[in-house]
């Protein structure tokens, strides 16, 4: 038997491969192995089987797809828990592209050799390999897999799928409320019969959890006041408190709806749904608690005591603290489940309308909550891209999910050459990086909302690989950009991923009906206008209208009434509120923060009210019309906007006058711009116009103890310092150079524009405005509406469906569903999906087709056939 064949039994016997996976099937390729292997996570969840604790699991990225990053990372935490647990040597282990791309899968094995071989593992009674006669060298098995790895995406089954992990709650649930006196339906019981157990089940088990609360806050919270700060307690059972209240008013209500016969029941679930929202910071909390908790314990002897005379007064100490932090997240995502029965056997009852609109509330609420859980995932994962980016200044969760990442060679329209490049491409922005070893140097923050994609078909004729590419042009005609992939799939699967983050800033019915939506993040719990269900989620939950404030699904944008402010009113509500009135010309959401002050985050285009505001402050104070909200903000952010009939439509002339900017010394001499910088600090500069000379302006500005000096080139009706970035005016490339180095262009000068050196220097986050801050200044405007985009038609055979699927079950969509991912399924009201896996149902999506194309969705959009 092949090596690799063994080594896929070997997993199985470590409980890591089902036993039935396709490995050991008799058609099984090498490949099949390889790509259960290639993002990480079994592998780390191998050495964690074979020595509990040698891994930490909750800092495994479980769902790594699409993100080259993430995968990495998790084959990194492998390799150094092998080094340093298990004591292999470097050279007995492999760099993780071996796997990754599949360039050495022979060394893959041969570590996985060297661990099956441990003493750790024998203990453990698991056979090692190989243990038979293998042939001396299967290089020609290996030798296609890379080509393979391009072809195939890393993880391409189950992204909703869960990973085994640490704490079974289910079955913790189930133990703890399990209702003792409970029957099982049998045959020849009528409906009200089976109606009755329905009800008298969710009443005990309802009973039963709260009790368990009580437990909670009598044998724990109370005792651990003791040892624990305040801060402490709020990290471990976080708003615990307030739950407890909610369902001691949610028993009661049940209680005495129960002594009148049940028939009520319908009502308390939908009036308590608002009140339940509490378990959304309850649940996104739960993995930190339970971490707080695990490192009081090992960290100090006092809590250990105390945690452990606490254990012993609860049900004697069969359950530890850490279990039932748990169970409050499964009861609450068990009450759909209940209703769902209940309502099954309430055919001929009155109140049967009601307990469907409960039922509705219950799994809008699971919903609600699970979208809670995975968006602190999807935080938790650009969290990671954060601190591996050098150079970043802005907070990437303002820019929505990430979409995918990997490496791509960059080319910019102006200067054609190829450049290694490593892609973030979140929902409203490229991020251009150069690998650094394991970090990211940033290169380039591209705005997608400014931007359009286009093929490039041409290219796709040289078979050479790094010669698939595609565009993306510019709306205004000023620089484009130009990627290269390696393969014409690779490409096929970035170009979906930009179609779909332009489709979720520039939704088709983004203008539906005289509204302007705009992907928001929204405060506060939000209903959507149009079909009153939550907008789920902690970030970036749905679109906002920034006339009327109306929030609305993706997929309910074309069905939301009306605008009740129209375009001519809104200008007239512009006109009649007082106060110089500001356009953004560029978002801003809190970074640079204000010192001492309250942000006010806004988007470009949004309007604002200036309430103070002095010409050669960096920070202004304003209201953001839409919403009221006041705060601080750059002033070089907005740009006034005297005629609200009237937006920008472009820059100020290059004829502009430039005396009112900080930064601009006029006529001067060389020597003049050596004197007044000498005695600056290092970064200040101005911009001088030379004399006699053929370029017109010149950067001087005061590096460690040297002025240097740059010529600013005007060429073909473009400004630019190198020929790699261009702009269309002076005013954009010193705004640009304010916070991207001119290393870029010039290796030795690491410094961005600081100082003018017309301002008091207060260091970079209060640079000084390049824009004028004269509010008197008249500008001409005409704002872009979003540009149409017609996307590719998907797949229809998706890149993640290798085999065919067996259906399970078939449903119809009650509401329509617009997919944020190229993974997700889009449902229309009334498709008929066929159901290919209920895998990840605990966390609310199944797997199914609907017109030709396959992927998730959310469950509770739909009806399962032949289930009432």
């Amino acid at each position: 038997m092949e090596e690799w064949r063994q080594c896929g039994r070997w997993l199985i016997d470590c409980k890591v491969l089902p036993p039935n996976h396709r490995v050991v099937w008799p058609s099984a390729a090498v490949f099949d192995l390889a790509q259960a292997l290639r993002d990480g996570v079994l592998l780390c969840q191998m050495l964690h089987n074979l020595s509990p604790g040698s891994v930490d699991l909750k800092e495994i990225n479980f769902r790594p797809q699409m993100s080259q990053f993430l995968c990495l990372k998790n084959i990194r935490t492998f390799l150094k828990v092998c080094h340093d647990k298990f004591g292999l040597r470097n050279s007995e282990l492999f760099d993780p592209f071996d796997l990754f791309d599949v360039r050495d899968f022979g060394k893959v094995i041969s570590a996985l050799s060297r661990i099956s071989h441990h003493s750790i593992v024998q203990i453990k009674g698991v056979r090692p390999f190989p243990s038979e006669d293998t042939a001396l060298n299967e290089d020609d098995v290996y030798r296609s897999l890379e080509e393979l790895a391009d072809e195939h995406d890393v993880g391409e089954d189950d992204i909703y799928d869960c990973v085994p992990c640490e704490d079974d709650g289910d079955d913790i649930y189930e133990d703890i409320i399990k209702v003792e006196v409970r029957q099982p339906m049998k045959m020849g019981m009528t409906e009200d019969d089976k109606r009755n157990c329905c009800l008298v089940e969710i009443q005990e088990t309802e009973a039963k959890y709260y009790k368990t609360l009580e437990d909670i806050e009598k044998n724990y919270m109370i005792p651990l006041k003791q040892v624990l700060s305040p801060q402490d307690m709020g990290a471990i059972f976080v708003n615990l408190e307030d739950v407890i209240k909610v369902h001691f008013a949610l028993l009661r209500a049940i209680d005495l709806n129960m002594v009148s016969g049940g028939n009520g029941l319908g009502k308390i679930f939908i009036d308590f749904k608002e009140r339940l929202l509490i378990y959304g910071q309850y649940c996104s909390h739960m993995e930190t608690a339970q971490k707080t908790l695990d490192e009081l314990i090992t960290t100090r002897e006092d809590v250990k005591m105390k945690v452990e005379e606490c254990t012993m007064k609860v049900q004697e100490g069969k359950f530890k603290l850490q279990d039932l932090l748990v169970v409050p997240m499964q009861r609450v995502l068990k009450y759909h489940l209940l209703l769902k029965e209940l309502v099954s056997h309430s055919t001929d009852r009155p109140d049967r309308q009601q307990l469907k609109e409960a039922l509705e509330a219950m799994q809008d609420l699971a919903m609600y909550i699970n979208e809670v859980k995975r968006d602190n995932e999807t935080l938790k994962k650009i969290s990671e891209f954060q601190n591996s980016i050098e150079n970043l200044q802005v907070k990437l969760e303002e820019y929505g999910r990430p979409k995918i990442d990997g490496e791509l060679k960059v080319s910019s329209i102006v200067n054609r050459t190829k450049q290694d490049r490593y892609i973030f491409l979140f929902d409203k922005v490229v991020i251009v990086c150069k690998r650094k070893g394991y970090c990211y140097e940033l290169k380039e923050i591209i705005e997608l909302q400014s931007y359009k994609m286009s093929d490039d078909p041409m290219n796709n004729r040289d078979v050479k690989k790094w010669s698939y590419g595609f565009y993306l042009i510019h709306l205004q005609g000023k620089q484009g950009f130009q990627f290269f992939c390696k393969t014409e799939d690779t490409k096929r699967k970035w170009m979906e991923q930009f179609e779909m983050a332009m489709s979720n800033i520039k939704p088709e019915k983004a203008t539906a009906n005289q509204h302007n939506f705009q992907m928001h993040t929204f405060e506060k719990n939000t209903n959507c206008r149009a079909c009153k269900m939550l907008l789920r989620g902690i970030f970036y939950q749905g679109y906002y209208c920034s006339r009327c404030g109306t929030g609305a699904h993706k997929e309910c944008l074309e069905c939301i009434t009306i605008c009740k402010i129209s375009s001519l009113s809104y200008r007239m509500h512009l006109i009649l509120t007082s106060g110089p009135k500001m356009v953004a010309v560029r978002n801003y959401h809190g970074t640079p923060v204000p010192p001492g002050k309250t942000p006010l985050s806004f988007q470009t285009g949004d309007f604002i009210e200036l309430l103070k505001g002095e010409p050669d402050t960096t920070w202004w104070e304003g209201k953001l019309i839409q919403t009221q909200k006041s705060g601080f903000f750059p002033n070089n952010c907005v740009k006034p906007c005297l005629d609200p009939k009237s937006f920008p439509s472009r820059q100020p002339s290059r004829e502009t006058d430039y005396y009112g900017y900080p930064w601009f010394a006029g006529n001067m001499e060389r020597t003049q711009a050596d004197n007044l910088l000498k005695s600056h600090s290092s970064g200040t500069y101005l911009i001088r116009e030379r004399t006699a000379e053929a370029e017109r302006f010149a950067i001087s500005i005061k590096f460690n103890e040297e002025v240097k000096h740059i010529k600013v080139i005007e060429k073909d009706s473009w400004i630019h310092i190198t020929e790699a970035k261009k702009f269309e005016s002076l005013l954009e490339l010193v705004e640009y150079y304010q916070s991207h180095s001119l290393k870029e262009s010039f290796k030795l000068l690491d410094t961005t524009l600081r100082y003018p050196y017309k301002s008091k220097e207060r260091g970079p986050a209060s640079r000084a405005s390049t824009r004028s801050p004269a509010i008197g200044a008249s500008y001409n405007f005409s704002f872009l509406s979003p540009q149409g985009l017609n996307f590719s038609s998907q797949s229809s055979a998706p890149f993640w469906s290798v085999f065919t699927p067996r259906v399970v079950s078939t449903a119809v969509a009650r509401y329509n569903f617009a997919a944020r991912d190229m993974r997700e399924l889009s449902l229309r009201e009334g498709d008929i999906v066929k159901i290919y896996s209920k895998i990840g149902g605990d966390q609310g999506w199944w797997k199914g087709e609907a017109n030709d194309r396959i992927g998730w969705f959310p469950s509770t959009y739909v009806d399962e056939e032949g289930v009432q």
